[in-house]
C-alpha cells in the first residue's frame, strides 16, 4: 500500500511526519493553510478538546495535539484511514487521542456523544458528499459545542455567513487554490 506524508509545522512533534494511505477522498489541508488556520487558532489551542471529524490524514488532530490541545477525537469510517491513525497515534507515544471508526455524520447524530462539548471542531467532509451545512446542523442541536467553541471548515464552494447556525459568528475566511476555508465562533443565538 502506497504511503503518503505531510508534516506537522509546529509544537512538541515539529517536522514528524504524518504518514496516510491513498483513499478516495481523501485530501489532507495543504501546509500553507494548516499554518493559516494554526495562527488563528494559536491563542485558543492550549488544553483545547479537539474534534476532528473527517479525519482522513488525522494531521489536524496530531497538529492540535502537537501544539498543546489536551485530547482528540478522531472519526473517519475509512478503515484503512483509521488504522493509520492509530498506527500515528503509536509512533507519537501518545494517548491523547480518540480515534473511532465510524461515519462523522452518523456520528454527530448520537446525542450521547456530546457527554463532553468541545473547544475547536474541525469539519472537513468530502465536497462531493455536500453534507457541511448537515454538519453544521447536527454540532448545534446535539449541543456539541462548548460556548465559544471554534469551528474550522473547508469547502470547494464559498460559504456565506447565512448558511451558518444563527449562533455562529464567522471569524476568517480565505481561498487557497480551490479550497476555500473559514473560522467561525460558536456565540449565543
Amino acid at each position: 500500500m502506497k504511503q503518503n506524508q505531510v508534516r506537522i509545522i509546529a509544537g512538541i512533534w515539529r517536522s514528524r511526519k504524518v504518514l496516510f494511505p491513498d483513499a478516495e477522498g481523501l485530501r489532507p489541508t495543504p501546509d500553507r493553510v494548516k499554518e493559516t488556520l494554526f495562527n488563528w487558532l494559536a491563542p485558543h489551542i492550549t488544553g483545547a478538546r479537539c474534534l476532528d471529524l473527517f479525519a482522513g490524514s488525522g494531521a489536524l488532530g496530531f497538529e492540535a495535539l502537537s501544539r498543546g490541545a489536551e485530547y482528540v477525537v478522531s472519526i473517519d469510517q475509512n478503515a484503512k484511514v483509521v488504522f493509520n491513525i492509530q498506527k500515528n497515534a503509536a509512533n507519537f507515544k501518545t494517548d491523547a487521542i480518540q480515534i473511532i471508526h465510524q461515519n462523522s455524520l452518523t456520528w454527530l447524530q448520537e446525542p450521547k456523544n456530546a457527554q463532553h462539548p468541545f473547544d475547536i471542531v474541525f469539519v472537513d467532509p468530502p465536497y462531493r458528499l455536500k453534507i457541511l451545512r448537515q454538519c453544521f446542523e447536527q454540532l448545534e442541536k446535539n449541543s456539541f459545542l462548548k460556548a465559544n467553541a471554534l469551528i474550522q471548515f473547508e469547502s470547494e464552494t464559498p460559504i456565506l455567513p447565512q448558511h451558518l447556525p444563527n449562533s455562529w459568528k464567522l471569524l476568517h475566511q480565505k481561498k487557497a487554490g480551490v479550497v476555500h476555508y473559514y473560522l467561525a465562533e460558536k456565540g449565543t443565538p
